[in-house]
């Protein structure tokens, strides 16, 4: 274990608990918080004990040295150490940044289901934020601020353009959106090519891949790829954009994963 000071936030159901617990992990410029406004509790409500943990520098978690120098094997040691702290290996669910962090573990680590929502592909994602270049200049000049000069430069109109449906009112996003967090360099270079999970993976892991056909990081021919790998299909579904567990209609997302995870996990 890294020893590093690892925050998650957890909730349990009030009556019976479901054997498996489930991990999530959230994406890049973002930490647990994400998932606390629907679906922790509504995971919760359905019998799961649920954990969200923040990955290094990220939230509550503690970093030793600069945040700029983490690597994507860095979060992967976040989510092992997490997942070790329970007392059953969890269903692990990733987000984005977070999806390829899952992706990495289910080669290091037990688990008995994975999610991956909106998650970058296994060769990567530099094809995708060279499409992003050219057809949506004005996200990509954001995310490239967001990266160099940190939060400071996060925008309401920004997030919508990144994460929401353009017609999602903006009271809402203030509601539920945490506030941007800053991201490591190397981590964002990994993910583009210098450290990518196994274009064939080794695990047996049953895996469901989720995406929105809105999605302006994450192409259709990217999840594509993704469910390929994973021998499986992906679910799409439309209009949905980045931010799934964010979106006013999160609850037709969390719904197709609770009915899968409780077709794959024990009762």
């Amino acid at each position: 274990m890294s020893g590093i000071r690892l925050e998650v936030l957890s909730r349990r159901p009030k009556g019976a608990v479901r054997p498996t617990p489930l991990l999530f992990v959230h994406g890049a410029y973002s930490s647990a918080r994400i998932w606390e406004p629907f679906f922790l509790p509504y995971f919760a409500d359905h019998g799961y004990a649920v954990h969200a943990v923040s990955l290094r520098g990220h939230g509550g978690s503690e970093i030793r040295g600069r945040l700029a120098a983490a690597r994507l094997r860095d979060y992967v040691s976040d989510v092992a150490e997490a997942a070790q702290r329970l007392e059953t290996p969890p269903a692990v669910i990733g987000h984005s940044m977070g999806g390829m962090v899952v992706q990495h573990y289910l080669n290091i680590g037990p688990a008995p289901a994975a999610v991956l929502l909106a998650s970058g592909p296994p060769h990567g994602t530099l094809v995708s934020g060279i499409a992003m270049a050219l057809t949506n200049p004005l996200l990509a000049r954001q995310m490239t601020l967001m990266q160099n000069l940190g939060p400071k430069t996060a925008t309401l109109a920004g997030a919508k353009r990144a994460l929401f449906r353009d017609d999602t009112p903006d009271d809402y996003i203030r509601k539920v959106l945490p506030p941007a967090e800053p991201e490591s360099h190397l981590a964002v270079l990994d993910m583009m090519g210098l450290d990518l999970p196994p274009a064939t993976p080794k695990t047996r892991t049953p895996v469901l891949v989720l995406s929105g056909d809105r999605d302006p990081f994450v192409s259709l021919g990217g999840v594509d790829v993704t469910a390929k790998a994973y021998k499986t299909e992906a679910v799409i579904f439309p209009g949905m954009p980045h931010a799934l567990m964010l979106d006013p209609e999160w609850q037709t997302v969390a719904s197709c994963m609770l009915k899968w995870l409780n077709k794959v996990l024990p009762e």
